[in-house]
């Protein structure tokens, strides 16, 4: 069960960021994204007063199933999680958290004027 749980937690943390990165681009995703993106931020800030600025239950819990089975040289972030298991490459961890949180927010403002431009477009017709 643990093996399936890491697994699930790697396929659908990755397609969340995915979704978060993209969803902005297909009209009839855009208020999913922002919804997705909304939760994020949500985490990161306000859950991340309590447990630290950045904080994501996925992680969370996906790190827990991984010390369950054994692996422990878990870094803090996801994203450099990810791209040390998809490249190899160790890139220092406040690199990626500054660029995921750059992307993040142009992403986010990008989500919310594509949303308002879509529901005026809405509206006037």
């Amino acid at each position: 069960m643990l093996e399936f749980l890491n697994v699930f937690f790697i396929v659908f943390h990755t397609g969340f960021t995915l979704f978060n990165l993209f969803g902005w681009i297909w009209k009839k995703t855009r208020l999913a994204n922002l919804i997705t993106l909304s939760l994020t931020a949500f985490s990161w800030s306000v859950l991340g007063i309590w447990y630290g600025f950045g904080y994501c239950p996925c992680t969370d819990w996906h790190w827990q199933v991984r010390w369950e089975l054994g692996l422990r040289d878990m870094p803090h972030s996801y994203l450099t999680f990810l791209i040390r298991e998809l490249t190899g490459l160790q890139l220092n961890p406040q690199l990626v958290d500054i660029t995921a949180l750059v992307i993040f927010g142009a992403v986010f403002i990008l989500s919310i004027v594509l949303n308002i431009r879509d529901y005026r477009k809405r509206k006037e017709n």
